[in-house]
């Protein structure tokens, strides 16, 4: 669990992060999470972005891929969300 120090900083490096994870109308698929848990294995964090033709909500999306990828959700901004996940191999991102 994250605390809110560590999500206020979190948040200002995902301030200039573009979305590498984009969520469409098939939703949450292995290929999705297999996508996002190695993004977060090289980068440990990334941004999504759920499209508009995708029918449930960001929030619920972003949830999912979080529990499924065992990632931390950061936040959601509109249709945009942020994970975390430390890298077992080498951490790259020291938390306050």
């Amino acid at each position: 669990m994250l605390t809110g120090k560590q999500k206020r900083y979190l948040r200002s490096l995902g301030n200039t992060l573009e979305p590498i994870l984009l969520i469409g109308k098939e939703e949450v698929t292995e290929n999705v999470i297999r996508q996002a848990q190695d993004a977060l294995e090289a980068r440990e964090l990334i941004k999504g972005r759920v499209l508009q033709n995708c029918a449930n909500e960001p929030q619920n999306i972003a949830q999912e891929i979080a529990r499924r990828a065992q990632a931390e959700l950061v936040q959601v901004i509109g249709r945009n969300f942020l994970l975390y996940r430390t890298s077992s191999d080498q951490p790259k991102i020291e938390l306050p």
